[in-house]
């Protein structure tokens, strides 16, 4: 029997060269045969149709590679749920770009492993530079830096020591805070060009002073590269924990809104924190009237003697239902005046930024500790590709791992870079380089572009909607995601319509409950969509209504 061939080496490339035909004859094979944004038929007929198709697992003997190729991938093309197609729109789960996927396949090949330079030197050195410039989009400066507003059309301002002090410890920031005098009434921006951005030179970010006893580099935005927003609302929770285990004898508080991520909850059980403080958000989004009571309630107890309790605030860039943003800047003006660190989960509206249109609606983002992105949603990388971004370098410390096998001390000292406190993981893929491909491939204006496909077609569909005598718009989408139901239509049938158009293969839609009752979610991540394509999804949905 032949030794199969190996991906890696000067030969690899010939061996996967066949293999690779076979495959993307296979994919198209399967996505002919499924004729849609979903295969009919359910879970148990998708199910039974796999082992039909694909045989056992593990034969005695085997049925040699493009045989095995060809069966398996064609049976998963056929009973994908492919984001592609424009009637798949349930959830954050983006089509990814050819040209994303073909880099994922040089990283599947080489093989790199993270967590040493000896496994990955290259991409080691590709990671630090990407991850770096992508933090710097969101820290133009630091966590504290200048609270106006970005103009509508502009970059963001430079540092300007007058304007915005180093970077500052939350308990160097004890002062109250009222209802009524907030510095978020300051106006934006309305026209023409600040003076201040006159003087930007560098169109991510300003150089920033150096603190006494860091390297410049440690001064600098950095960003770790995670599996998602999951992962990434971990870390910020991680290393909110640890900055308060050193400063305080009270457990962590974390306080969110109804609208964040299920993850936040999660995270602070996996950590050991107490069952965060959920805020209603009955509009939406966390109402910074009701977070400075909670604040005051939690920062400031009535009682004599009563310990300061250290505060993690989570506000969210990005709802999952509704795709709605929070109030960044009067948020982060909050917690700065509370002595409170701030999270923003900008999992699905951190690629905003690459927008000169719509950027400003992250106006504060810069403002927060950490910022959990994810360029798996609006970014249209393969999964996975999150990240957590920290205004410094230093921040990440508290992730500092010694394994003598991969990062001994002499090792470190002698130049090799320390990887291991990178991520809590150990063995990890190279998911930076497919971004750094799309990065360099298409360009801020290219990303852009897409940004701004989709979120207009989100637009489209809600004035499809809001003309159609037969649907109601929950509201006016945000970012991509519309929420809409026939007139009148109550939770039991729209359920029953979301569950029709799944068993027939016609269309893959969410579901949101919000406190008006039950809706349908379109969530469009596809900037090939038409205008067509919506009416059809539409007509889909009336056809599918029980009279």
């Amino acid at each position: 029997m032949n030794t199969p061939p190996l991906a890696g080496g000067a030969a690899g490339p010939d061996a996967l060269r066949p293999l690779l035909g076979t495959v993307l004859d296979a994919l198209r094979d399967g996505a002919e045969a499924r004729g849609g944004p979903l295969p009919a038929g359910g879970p148990g007929r998708v199910a039974a149709r796999l082992r039909e198709a694909t045989g056992p697992v593990l034969p005695e003997t085997g049925r040699g590679p493009h045989e095995a190729l060809h069966a398996l991938v064609r049976a998963l093309a056929e009973g994908a749920a492919d984001p592609a197609d424009p009637h798949c729109a349930a959830h954050l789960h983006c089509p990814p770009l050819a040209l994303a996927a073909a880099a994922d396949l040089a990283a599947a090949a080489l093989n790199p492993s993270m967590d040493s330079w000896d496994q990955a030197p290259a991409a080691s050195a590709l990671e630090a530079r990407t991850a770096r410039e992508l933090a710097a989009l969101v820290y133009p400066y630091g966590p504290d830096g200048p609270a106006h507003p970005y103009g509508p059309d502009t970059s963001p301002p430079p540092y300007d020591p007058d304007d915005a002090p180093l970077p500052y410890d939350p308990e160097d920031s004890p002062h109250s805070y009222g209802p009524g005098s907030s510095p978020s009434t300051r106006q934006p921006h309305t026209s023409g060009t600040p003076h201040h951005l006159k003087k930007l030179t560098h169109p991510y970010r300003p150089a920033t002073p150096t603190l006494p006893g860091r390297t410049h580099e440690d001064d600098q935005p950095d960003a770790l590269v995670t599996t998602g927003g999951t992962e990434s609302n971990q870390l910020g929770l991680l290393l909110a924990r640890e900055h308060a285990r050193t400063r305080y004898t009270e457990p962590l508080r974390v306080v969110c809104g109804a609208n964040a991520h299920h993850s936040v909850h999660r995270a602070a059980w996996l950590l050991g924190l107490p069952e965060p403080l959920t805020l209603p958000t009955p509009d939406g989004t966390l109402d910074p009237l009701t977070l400075h009571t909670a604040l005051t309630d939690l920062r400031h107890p009535g009682s004599p003697g009563a310990p300061t309790v250290p505060v993690l605030v989570c506000a969210t860039a990005g709802t999952t239902d509704t795709g709605a943003i929070d109030p960044l800047p009067a948020l982060a003006d909050l917690t700065r005046a509370h002595g409170a660190r701030l999270h923003v989960d900008a999992a699905y509206g951190g690629p905003l930024l690459f927008s000169a249109t719509h950027r400003h609606l992250l106006d504060g983002l810069h403002r927060a500790h950490t910022v959990t992105l994810d360029l798996h949603k609006l970014g249209w990388q393969p999964v996975a590709a999150g990240l957590l971004a920290v205004p410094r370098a230093a921040d990440l410390a508290p992730l500092t791992h010694r394994a003598a096998y991969l990062n001994a001390d002499d090792d470190t000292e002698a130049g090799l870079p320390d990887l291991l406190g990178r991520s809590l993981r150990t063995t990890r893929r190279p998911d930076i380089l497919k971004m750094a491909v799309t990065l360099q491939a298409l360009g801020r204006t290219g990303l852009a572009d897409l940004v701004d496909r989709t979120l207009a077609a989100a637009r489209t569909f809600a004035g499809l909607i809001d003309d159609h005598p037969a649907f109601e718009l929950h509201s006016h989408p945000t970012l991509s995601t519309v929420l809409f139901r026939p007139t009148g239509a109550d939770d039991t049938t729209v359920a029953t319509i979301r569950r029709r158009l799944l068993h027939q293969g016609r269309a893959v839609l969410g579901r949101a409950a919000t406190p008006t009752g039950l809706w349908l979610k379109a969530t469009l991540l596809n900037p090939h969509t038409t205008t067509d394509d919506l009416a059809s999804l539409l007509k889909l949905v009336e056809g599918h209504t029980p009279r």
